[in-house]
C-alpha cells in the first residue's frame, strides 16, 4: 500500500512555490509601480500583469519539477534545495524574459521589476520550504505522515537501521516489525521481532508502505516471495546491501557480452570530466585566494619568524591520491624543538611519554598540547596555520575538499585506506566540517569514505561553504 503523505506533502509544496512565486511578483510590482516616484516605461495594468503571470508561472513550477525540487530524496537535503532553488528561479527568471521578449505587448512596466520578483521570489521560496520542512517534522510528532517499514534481515545493517529510524520524528519512518533479526534490540524492544514473512503478514495491523531488505537469502524462493509480495500490494521496496561498498559510488550498468547485465562499481565517484572540474576549480580558487590573502601570510610568517627564530613552516610527509606521498605545507604551530617530530618522539624528547599514549586515545588530540606556542594555539583555533596548503593545491599535491591528508604512519593501520586513498587529500573535507576534533578518528574516516564513494561537484561547494562557518564558530578547533 503506497503512503500518500509524500504525494500530499509534494502538491502542497507545488501550491506553495506557486503562491510563493505569486506574492513575489505582485510585492515587486508594488515596490517599483505603486509604491515608487520614479516614472515607468511601460504602464501595464495590475490586471493585465497578474494575468500574464498566472499563465506563466505554471512552467516555472514545471522548471522546479525537472530539477527535482518536488522528489522525497530532496526533503531533508537543505543544501541541495538551496541550491536549486536559486538555479530554477534564474531559469525562470530568463525564461519570463525571453516570454516579454517574444511578446508585442510587453510584461513589465520597468525593468526592475523582474528583478524585484527574481530576488523576493527566491526569499519567500526559501521561508516557504522551510515553514513546510518544519511543520512536517512537527506533524511527524503525532503520528502524521509516517512511512511504515518492514525490515527483513539479519545482518549488522539490520541493527544500523533501526537505530537510525528508530526515532520517528527525526525520521520520519515507523519500523512496524523486523523480520529474522537475531541481533539484540537494545533500547527499542518495543519493535516487534518476527521470525518469517507470513508471520508478520499476519500480526500486522499497520499498513505497510515500504519494505526494506538487509539480506539475500540462500533460498532464492524466500528473497522472491518478499519482492513479489511488494509488487502485488504496491508496496515499495528497497534493498540496503550487508555490504554497505558495494553498491555506492560510480556505477555503471552494462551489458557483458552483450548479453548479462552486470554492475560495474567504481572505488569512487570522482572520475572522468568531474576530475578535470575540479581541477580546474582548484586552481582557479586557490590562485585567487594565494594572492588575496598574500599580506596575511607574510604577515603570520613574520610573526612565527619573530617569536623563537625557528623554521615558519612545517613540512611534513602526508599521503594522498594512489598511496602517493608528498610534502605538506603548514604554518609551524608548535615548539621548533618539537617541530617535524611524531608524536611520540616529541613527548619522549620532553620526558613525558605517556602523553603520546593519551593523545593516540584521544584521536590525536591533547587539550594543553605542551608542543605547542601561545601563536601556534592561535593559529591551530583559527585554522589560519592550514593557510599554506594553497600552495600545495596550486602543485597538485592536493585537493581544496578532500579526505584529510594524514601521516603515513596513521593511515597505515586502516582497514580501508585504499578507498580514502583513491582521490586527492584536501585542504578540509566533510569530516572536518561534521565536528573536526569533536568526533572519533573512526568516524572522520568513515566520513571520507562517503565523500570518496559519493563525491559531486555541489558536495565541494555545500563543505567549502560550511568550513567558512566552522571557521569563524570554531567549532571542534583544537
Amino acid at each position: 500500500m503506497k503512503n500518500n503523505a509524500s504525494q500530499t506533502y509534494n502538491i502542497l509544496l507545488i501550491i506553495g512555490d506557486f503562491l510563493a512565486l505569486i506574492a513575489a511578483f505582485v510585492a515587486a510590482y508594488v515596490l517599483r509601480v505603486s509604491l515608487s516616484d520614479v516614472p515607468i516605461a511601460n504602464p501595464v495594468p495590475a490586471r493585465m500583469y497578474l494575468n500574464i503571470f498566472l499563465v506563466v508561472l505554471p512552467f516555472w513550477i514545471l522548471i522546479f519539477a525537472l530539477l527535482g525540487l518536488y522528489n522525497s530524496s530532496i526533503y531533508e537535503k537543505r543544501f541541495v534545495e538551496f541550491g536549486r532553488l536559486l538555479i530554477g528561479s534564474f531559469i525562470g527568471l530568463l525564461f519570463v524574459i525571453f516570454i516579454n521578449f517574444l511578446s508585442n505587448e510587453p510584461l513589465f512596466p520597468a525593468k526592475l521589476v523582474p528583478i524585484y520578483g527574481f530576488g523576493l521570489g527566491f526569499l519567500f521560496l526559501l521561508l516557504f520550504r522551510n515553514l513546510a520542512r518544519l511543520i512536517r517534522t512537527e506533524l511527524f510528532s503525532f503520528r502524521v505522515g509516517l512511512d511504515h517499514i518492514l525490515i527483513v534481515g539479519n545482518t549488522v545493517m539490520t541493527a544500523e537501521l533501526i537505530d537510525l529510524l528508530a526515532d520517528s520524528r527525526s525520521s520520519g519512518y515507523k519500523i512496524v516489525g523486523v523480520i529474522g533479526t537475531k541481533h539484540a534490540l537494545g533500547p527499542h524492544q518495543e519493535i516487534t521481532a518476527y521470525r518469517s514473512l507470513p508471520e508478520a503478514l499476519e500480526r500486522i495491523k499497520d499498513p505497510i508502505h515500504t519494505i526494506l531488505q538487509t539480506e539475500l537469502y540462500a533460498d532464492e524462493s524466500r528473497n522472491r516471495d518478499i519482492l513479489e509480495y511488494a509488487q502485488a500490494h504496491h508496496i515499495a521496496y528497497r534493498f540496503a546491501p550487508g555490504n554497505s561498498e558495494l553498491f555506492v559510488g560510480n556505477l555503471d550498468v552494462q551489458l557483458f557480452r552483450g548479453s548479462i547485465p552486470v554492475i560495474a562499481v567504481h572505488q569512487t565517484a570522482l572520475v572522468g570530466w568531474g576530475r578535470i572540474v575540479k581541477r580546474v576549480f582548484d586552481l582557479l580558487v586557490s590562485s585567487v585566494a594565494l594572492v588575496v590573502l598574500s599580506p596575511l601570510l607574510l604577515l603570520i610568517a613574520l610573526v612565527i619568524k619573530l617569536s623563537d627564530g625557528g623554521t615558519v613552516f612545517l613540512r611534513q610527509t602526508r599521503l594522498t591520491r594512489f598511496n602517493n606521498d608528498f610534502k605538506v605545507y603548514k604554518f609551524r604551530s608548535m615548539n621548533r624543538t618539537y617541530n617535524g617530530l611524531l608524536p611520540e618522539e616529541a613527548f619522549a624528547k620532553m620526558g613525558k611519554p605517556e602523553l603520546a599514549t593519551q593523545y593516540r586515545t584521544n584521536g590525536d588530540y591533547l587539550a594543553d598540547d605542551p608542543r605547542i606556542t601561545r601563536f601556534g594555539r592561535f593559529l591551530r583555533a583559527s585554522s589560519l596555520d592550514e593557510l599554506p596548503q594553497i600552495l600545495n593545491v596550486i602543485r597538485g599535491d592536493i585537493s581544496l575538499v578532500g579526505p584529510r591528508a594524514l601521516v603515513p604512519r596513521d593511515l597505515s593501520v586502516y582497514e580501508k585506506r585504499h578507498t580514502i586513498l583513491s582521490v586527492k587529500s584536501g585542504i578540509t573535507g566533510l569530516a572536518q566540517v561534521s565536528g573536526r576534533k569533536n568526533i572519533s578518528f573512526d568516524e572522520r574516516r568513515k566520513l571520507d569514505i562517503y565523500y570518496v564513494q559519493n563525491w559531486s561537484f555541489w558536495m565541494d561547494i555545500v563543505i567549502l561553504i560550511k568550513t567558512l562557518r566552522v571557521v569563524l564558530e570554531r567549532t571542534g578547533a583544537e
